[in-house]
């Protein structure tokens, strides 16, 4: 649910590891002596809490939304007191009087996003009107691209709204407040690039004013600059706060319907009662889907339908092909939350509460269908939000639980070959003193290696901070799950855009600040390097520009911020040449948890002896493979447990050897084929100039059971010339 943007420079700040000791049993020890305490410093109804390097000094500040279950109060931030303050990093002070603007309003959480892509984290606040009426609001960090003194921010919430109330908006003119924004009961919104236009996009929720599930969520698109106006491709305006069935979807498919159980986009439902929203890449195409939870109904599942569309953003109700029967039952699902926890590059989930106050975690099974859930242990509980996190530095997310009436605590994740959540009895990681506890974020604050955590307390209790006494440092590097494939294209002014979908051992706040890397080479010259932005969620972006010209390929590379480094494999494609090459379909995740993909040099020819070459790469090494195509087309059927990506009848080429490295086993073998020379043979004489040809790589995996012991990667699709 945190949703941040900005890498932190990490410098030498590891020198402070080794002075922490193990004060106790525990794992995780309140320490409240490093964070501000008293009025009004720390004895607010807070709501939630956020991370980030608001003033780039290599360390994390931290951001309260306050008010909440009371009444309207300040915000508040909390200053990380390393860096450029020249004292203890880990250590905060309270210095909300020099750096938010004084307002005073009922917040139930702050996001930080960089909405004017300058470079610094701006803040998003959520709002209720459940004392006065009031908006959503935009505060804006006033360094880089502002002019001003970067960690300061200025409320711009009267000019940030654009077209509210007219046309084309749904909200209605009576709603509209005259400072900027619209009345609304919000509780978390999210950010994404939901459009692949480069900036982030907001997807706002509401619970209405009576959690009765009739007020729609609603879409933003950013223009770059950080001004957001309302996606409503149905061009349909409420009268008043509440949306009725049979009224337009707004922003998604089809018509409104309460609890629809319709998946083809006649109906759909937007009008539930979501305490939170998450964005995520559900279905591995690189468009962000939305799972919107629903306090008294069931969550639903929006899928972005961007690519079958055409580049045209349109959302989808998926709720009940995508979720299992009966994925959630009973009321009080307050919180989500999306992470991958068995480590195979999906995005799982963990529902709060989500069968009738009882936690459980759903496995997604790489196309976004998730499994039946699995209930957690000791979970029958008033939970609020979890916080997926790598808590000892194992390499797998475990999950904490900011619990509202019981005791917070820890689940372990068991790792491979299970990745279960187990429970961690109280007292043995987490203290076992009782909260009210309303939020969590972790990060390594002490820049010690290891992961803290920050509890966000109700009833006018202290904030928590849990300092992590492990000492054990990161050595998981970030992976690189899957790269998208460029189509050969002509050269021109629009850059071609390169999405990776990238994963770490922590949050996706967490990994948005890491170093990640966008490198390509021309006509095999030197790589040039662009960085990738975060476009949301485990989604990151980078752009080659489009007047590049010639054979391009390109790889990503990511760092942490404790030096662990990955890089993918090389994609490719031609720019300005001829040979009309697209990579397409869905690969099938190997039994190493790998993502085998296909590429290309040179230009398909008739009649040339050598030079077009298709490639494989991210297979299982020393296995027997082969390149199989077909001149029928393409298509998408389900085929040795993954996807025949080409359309009978099909003609197969050599067997050979993926040449990776000895044993055991891993992820670094590929094939390489030559069809140029194959097409040269005259073994086919249908491959002549102006055919179109479609084809795949199929090869042995036998860490599959039969009768799926099979690897297949992506589609490759090409014009002979």
């Amino acid at each position: 649910m945190h949703v941040h943007f900005r890498r932190l420079a990490f410098g030498s700040a590891l020198g402070v590891i080794g002075l922490a000791t193990q004060a106790s049993a525990q794992v995780l020890i309140n320490t409240p002596g490093q964070i501000p305490s008293g009025n009004p410093f720390n004895n607010s109804f807070t709501e939630s809490v956020n991370f980030d390097d608001v003033d780039g000094d290599g360390d994390f500040d931290a951001a309260f939304a306050d008010g909440g279950d009371c009444c309207n109060d300040q915000n508040r931030m909390w200053r990380n007191n390393g860096g450029a303050q020249g004292g203890t990093v880990g250590f905060f002070t309270d210095t909300t009087s020099t750096m938010f603007p004084v307002v005073s309003d009922d917040s139930r959480d702050v996001e930080f996003v960089d909405i004017d892509n300058d470079g610094d984290a701006d803040l998003y606040i959520s709002n209720t009107s459940t004392n006065s009426n009031q908006s959503n609001r935009w505060w804006v960090n006033m360094g880089n691209a502002q002019g001003g003194t970067l960690g300061v921010y200025t409320d711009q919430t009267s000019t940030r709204w654009v077209g509210l109330g007219g046309a084309g908006s749904s909200v209605a003119p009576s709603f509209v407040v005259g400072s900027g924004g619209f009345i609304d009961w919000s509780c978390f919104c999210a950010f994404g690039d939901l459009d692949n236009d480069g900036d982030m996009d907001l997807a706002h929720s509401t619970y209405g004013g009576t959690f009765a599930g009739n007020v729609p969520s609603r879409m933003f698109l950013n223009d770059g600059n950080g001004f957001f106006s309302e996606f409503n491709p149905s061009g349909f305006q409420l009268s008043g706060q509440t949306i009725a069935n049979g009224n337009p979807g707004l922003w998604c498919e089809g018509t409104m319907s309460q609890s629809t159980t319709n998946t083809t986009g006649t109906f759909c439902d937007i009008a539930d009662t979501p305490l939170g929203i998450e964005l995520g890449d559900l279905d591995g195409d690189f468009d962000l889907d939305i799972l919107q939870g629903a306090r008294n109904e069931q969550p639903r599942i929006f899928t972005n339908r961007f690519q079958e569309n055409g580049g045209t953003l349109s959302f989808r109700d998926t709720a009940n092909s995508s979720l299992p029967a009966g994925w959630s039952t009973g009321g009080g699902h307050y919180e989500q939350e999306l992470g991958d926890m068995d480590n195979d590059g999906d995005l799982d989930i963990y529902g709060l509460n989500w069968l009738n106050f009882t936690d459980a975690y759903y496995k997604n099974n790489g196309s976004g269908v998730f499994s039946a859930p699995v209930a957690q242990t000791s979970s029958s509980n008033d939970d609020n939000e979890p916080e997926w996190m790598d808590y000892d530095n194992d390499g797998d997310l475990d999950c904490f639980i900011a619990a509202f009436a019981s005791v917070n605590r820890m689940y372990i994740n068991s790792g491979a070959p299970s990745y279960t959540l187990s429970f961690a009895p109280a007292g043995t990681v987490v203290p076992s003193n009782g909260e009210q506890s309303l939020a969590a974020a972790s990060a390594d604050v002490d820049n010690d290696g290891d992961q803290d955590i920050m509890t966000a307390e109700d009833g006018g209790g202290a904030n928590n901070f849990l300092k992590n006494s492990t000492n054990t440092i990161d050595t998981h590097a970030p992976r690189i799950f899957k790269v998208e494939a460029a189509a050969s294209r002509l050269v021109g002014a629009n850059p071609t855009v390169i999405r990776a979908l990238i994963y770490d051992n922590e949050s996706f706040y967490i990994t948005a600040q890491e170093t990640h890397t966008l490198k390509y080479s021309v006509n095999a010259g030197p790589y040039t390097s662009v960085p990738m932005k975060w476009a949301g969620s485990n989604v990151f972006r980078g752009e080659i520009p489009g007047a590049t010209s010639g054979d391009i390929c390109y790889h990503v590379e990511s760092s942490d911020r404790y030096g662990n480094t990955s890089s993918s494999f090389d994609r490719c494609f031609t720019a300005g040449g001829a040979g009309g090459v697209a990579v397409y379909c869905t690969a099938k995740v190997n039994s190493k948890g790998c993502y085998p993909q296909i590429g290309f040099t040179g230009t398909p020819t008739a009649g040339a002896p050598t030079g077009f070459n298709v490639l494989a790469t991210n297979v299982l090494n020393n296995k027997s493979g082969l390149f199989f195509y077909s001149l029928a087309g393409r298509q998408a059927a389900a085929f040795q447990g993954g996807l025949l990506c080409i359309k009978p009848p099909t003609k197969r080429t050599a067997v050979q050897g993926s040449n990776g490295n000895p044993p055991p086993n891993d992820c670094s073998g590929q094939y390489t084929f030559d069809f140029n020379a194959y097409m040269f043979s005259g073994v086919n004489p249908a491959l002549i100039a102006g055919v179109k040809v479609d084809g795949q790589y199929w090869s042995r995996d036998n860490g599959i059971a039969a009768p799926n012991n099979t690897g297949l990667t992506e589609g490759i699709e090409f014009t002979i010339q």
